[in-house]
């Protein structure tokens, strides 16, 4: 399979901050391959330099088999951009959004305003296309986004971030949309602080840390390693100190996580059994809330891989921002 996106030894700094550092991968043609990372490890710095935005200070990148080191605007005709943040204009109506975006494309004005309404009904905004963008919620501004950065038909479409700040019902549109653009066989590059939905979307995933890159590989073979695991979660109120200690102590072929806000992670080998736990915990004053048996997932193989808690990550969607 042809090779659509090709980085080498990617790097960028900030005055003392190495934003990106020694960055290689590819991406495969119609491929969805996710950069996952919390905020900060270099998500949006790297997709800048692969859209143009930003220059490397060091190393290769080649776009649709086009060598854009030294342009980065030489394959900008086979590509789409939708940012962490919009880049519409707010005066314009989603209507004439489009067909503006479309016009920077060299569509003549027939083939854009059909274009336009194409999109604009298959992203259920046919009723809001003469309204202002200003007037738009937060979840149709993403979406006309996602309009506007494939109205010329690309070929390989970056995503930024893009169901970050909007409800949830808006980001299951968002997510089906991306869905659907994969099967129609465009190339989708995704960046992420979403564990969940790289794992839902994505072929492939890379894990960027601190500018790094610490492991690329199939959602399949990451969660290979856990997926016979049986995964206990208990919830509880009044824990003792050292109840850790004591569960490590009085069950020693299961493995407990350190209590955080109130809930323990029980992993095993073989099923394991409630009752037991839960008795020991009563019996040290522990008010057992909930147990409920958990399916291991991709946030286990994050967390074990780069250290980073997932509360940590899950903070970050209480807030709205890019990956920078």
């Amino acid at each position: 399979m042809d090779e659509s996106i090709v980085v080498e030894n990617l790097a960028k700094s900030f005055e003392h901050v190495e934003a990106v550092a020694g960055v290689a991968f590819n991406v495969r043609e119609g491929e969805l391959f996710g950069f996952l990372g919390p905020n900060g490890a270099g998500k949006t710095t790297t997709i800048n330099m692969l859209t143009g935005l930003a220059r490397p200070d060091a190393g290769t990148i080649r776009i649709g088999g086009i060598d854009c080191t030294a342009n980065p605007k030489a394959a900008q005709h086979l590509v789409g951009v939708v940012p962490d943040e919009s880049n519409l204009y707010q005066e314009l109506t989603g209507f004439d959004n489009l067909c503006f975006c479309a016009a920077l494309y060299g569509m003549g004005k027939t083939e854009r305003r059909a274009r336009a309404r194409e999109l604009l009904d298959a992203f259920g905004l046919a009723q809001a296309a003469d309204r202002r963008f200003a007037g738009y919620s937060k979840g149709m501004k993403r979406k006309l986004t996602i309009a506007a950065g494939i109205i010329h038909r690309p070929a390989i479409l970056f995503l930024d971030e893009p169901t970050t700040g909007i409800d949830v019902g808006s980001a299951r549109q968002v997510r089906q949309l991306i869905a659907d653009l994969h099967r129609a066989g465009t190339t989708i590059f995704l960046t992420t602080h979403y564990i969940e939905e790289a794992e839902r979307l994505c072929g492939r995933i890379a894990f960027i840390v601190s500018g790094r890159i610490v492991r690329i590989d199939t959602v399949e073979r990451l969660i290979q390693p856990i997926k016979a695991k049986h995964v206990l979660q208990i919830a509880c109120a009044n824990m003792p100190d050292d109840v850790h200690a004591r569960l490590t102590e009085a069950f020693p072929d299961l493995e407990f996580s350190v209590p955080v806000n109130g809930l323990i992670r029980v992993e095993a080998e073989h099923p394991v059994g409630v009752g037991p736990l839960v008795r020991l915990l009563e019996m040290h004053s522990a008010e057992v809330l909930e147990a409920k048996r958990v399916r291991p997932s991709l946030e286990d193989i994050f967390v074990r891989i780069t250290g980073i808690e997932a509360a940590a990550m899950r903070k970050e969607k209480e807030r709205k921002g890019g990956g920078r």
